[in-house]
């Protein structure tokens, strides 16, 4: 752990990271004085897969639903798909309707009452990625402090709220015009085009970030992969359960970014992408095309070279066996993300 990090701990107190993904969200307890393998950590379902989890319940009773809170990871979508087909009533609060689909017309169509209370006849679902009493009561029986911190990052459709890749890939694009150093793209106050990341700094308190910035900053908390950045361009491939992001990168900066939907694109298809892209021969539409969610192009970085250098993380990384190298930041690959939020934020954090 760099000595930043360390005067970080040391000023703010123990710091609560969470990356939440689809399908799990990955936990850690940041302390100062400790070496960082000793620091706790979890891999737990994710909200999203856990309110699911309760639609389903809800449809095998022949339950009513009715969905309030907030804009979160949209993991429950089949179980309400599900639960519709069944033919079950199902209502929701506008402001969830509206994170659903901006057209609230088009919520309606589907089977969804809008209502403002639960109706008699429905169980309340509430929607939200971060609970604070879940974790105040999980640190407090586990006999571990309470965070003076927390850094979170999901997942973010981009304005307006879940909209296609295309509109994700062009505010990418801006992002990465405006900056190409992923440690600034932790948000200490958020942009309006970040919906859910507003929603769920609204929940924690603390800076916040896409998925795509932990993956990025994650990798390089490995001293090898940043060095080697410095030397030559580089790639980075995170396959999750649900999305494959690669990352050009050079000297520590993002050059091009790549997203797709992991299930979507066989390897074969990936390699061609990932040639394209590092030839910068890659148009967002064509990604969009066959199903992905686009490309996003920094600067041009002529002497980084052919981007060779491969670096694989994600659940999903077996994938690309034989096409890069496994690599574990501090030991752990999971918790890669949670540990490049940590590492971003201390280099970038603002000081009184």
């Amino acid at each position: 752990m760099n000595e930043r990090v360390r005067h970080f701990l040391r000023e703010s107190g123990p710091v609560l990271c969470l990356e939440i993904g689809c399908d799990t969200q990955m936990a850690l307890l940041a302390r100062a004085g400790q070496e960082c393998a000793n620091w706790p950590r979890w891999v737990l379902p994710s909200p999203a897969r856990l309110v699911g989890q309760r639609i389903r319940e809800l449809t095998l009773l022949k339950c009513g639903l009715w969905l309030y809170g907030g804009i979160m990871g949209n993991g429950f979508r089949e179980a309400l798909r599900g639960h519709l087909a069944a033919g079950l009533p199902t209502s929701a609060t506008a402001a969830v309707a509206r994170a659903l689909d901006e057209d609230v017309e088009a919520v309606r169509a589907r089977g969804v009452t809008i209502s403002e209370s639960c109706p008699a006849n429905c169980a309340p679902v509430h929607l939200e990625d971060f609970s604070p009493e879940f974790w105040e009561g999980m640190l407090r029986l586990s006999g571990l402090p309470q965070p003076h911190m927390v850094l979170a990052a999901a997942q973010d459709q981009g304005s307006p709220p879940h909209a296609h890749g295309e509109t994700r890939m062009k505010d990418w694009q801006a992002v990465l015009s405006a900056t190409p150093d992923p440690a600034r793209w932790i948000f200490a106050e958020v942009p309006d085009w970040l919906p859910r990341l507003r929603a769920l700094q609204k929940k924690t308190g603390g800076p916040v970030a896409d998925t795509t910035a932990a993956a990025v900053l994650g990798a390089l908390c490995d001293a090898s992969v940043l060095e080697r950045s410095f030397r030559e361009g580089i790639t980075i491939i995170n396959a999750g359960n649900e999305h494959t992001l690669a990352a050009l990168v050079y000297r520590g900066q993002v050059c091009a970014l790549y997203e797709h939907h992991t299930e979507r694109r066989d390897l074969p298809h990936l390699l061609e992408d990932l040639r394209q892209l590092r030839l910068r021969w890659l148009p967002s539409e064509e990604v969009q095309a066959s199903g992905g969610h686009g490309t996003a192009f920094g600067e041009q970085c002529e002497a980084a070279g052919s981007f060779a250098p491969t670096f694989l993380l994600g659940a999903r990384r077996g994938l690309f066996a034989g096409h890069g190298r496994d690599i574990a930041p501090h030991g752990d690959m999971p918790h890669a993300g949670c540990f490049g939020l940590l590492h971003g934020w201390a280099q970038t954090r603002p000081h009184s």
